[in-house]
């Protein structure tokens, strides 16, 4: 049985437009390679900063010139989201 799509991929419904029932991490690391701020702070809110963090580990590995292309936006802007959530936090 397919597991449910989550409700955070009707916001961003073109990601992934040849495969429909692309799961999760499939989106999450096509959303990083594609990087957008509003984007990725859906995608972090929805499923966790630790999570963004985990699939772009596996894509720096991988090394790709989309990867490589990608990289500065992308630290950027996870930089931003955790100092945004940890702002949050504290009240801030």
């Amino acid at each position: 049985m397919a597991s449910a799509i989550h409700p955070v991929w009707q916001r961003h419904p073109g990601l992934v437009w040849s495969n429909r029932r692309a799961d999760d991490t499939v989106r999450i690391r096509a959303a990083l390679s594609r990087p957008r701020f509003d984007l990725l702070l859906d995608l972090a809110v929805a499923f966790g900063l630790g999570r963004l963090v985990e699939e772009w580990a596996v894509l720096e590995t991988e090394g790709t010139p989309e990867t490589r292309r990608a990289a500065p936006s992308v630290a950027r802007i996870l930089r931003n989201i955790e100092e945004g959530f940890r702002r949050a936090d504290t009240g801030y």
